[in-house]
């Protein structure tokens, strides 16, 4: 009796037991994957905003609406006043644009929800990238395409580290780039 117990419980317990752990795990990490590295992250803004339009048929630089890309560690999210240097007097009469303008009216903040973000954890400098000459679409994907805004590459350690290893690989359109720093207080501060 105890030998069938033993067969049954080998045979198929042991292989159920393992399958239903290996099903647990694979769906956790597929299901967990924009939680992990972003891609993906789209979330629904407060005013719908084509980069489309304004990055690419209109052809504004990136820098123009997010300030601060230059000279800090943050490529800041635009103020309604970024927004209606224009559109005090172009499009007035859009539905989008007169929400803007009720923002802008009030003074309230436009509570614009984060797309792309590093983990709190890591602490990463968008001047010295910026100002080495980095495309803003080497990390955040081609932009002047997006009708609406979303997160297409990586933000993993294993992303950064990867670039900062073999730069070339990942941004040849720069001459004679050097490689990042690979130590962990660069980005574990």
């Amino acid at each position: 009796m105890k030998k069938s117990i033993l067969d049954y419980t080998l045979k198929v317990r042991v292989p159920l037991i393992i399958f239903v752990i290996l099903i647990t795990f694979l769906t956790t990490y597929f299901v967990s994957r924009q939680e992990r590295d972003g891609v993906g992250n789209q979330p629904v803004q407060p005013i719908k905003y084509s980069h489309k339009l304004h990055a690419g048929e209109m052809g504004i630089d990136c820098q123009y609406c997010h300030v601060g890309a230059t000279k800090g560690r943050q490529a800041l999210v635009p103020s309604v006043n970024i927004c209606m240097n224009c559109h005090t007097v172009t499009r007035k009469d859009q539905p989008e644009i007169i929400k803007l303008r009720e923002y802008y009216e009030s003074g309230k903040v436009l509570p614009w929800k984060r797309v792309h973000k590093v983990p709190e954890y890591a602490y990463f400098n968008h001047s010295v990238h910026v100002n080495t000459g980095i495309d803003c679409e080497t990390c955040h994907g081609n932009v002047r395409e997006m009708e609406e805004i979303i997160q297409v590459k990586s933000f993993t350690m294993s992303a950064c580290l990867d670039c900062h290893k073999q730069p070339e690989k990942f941004i040849p359109y720069l001459e004679n780039v050097k490689e990042g720093p690979r130590h962990c207080a660069a980005c574990h501060r």
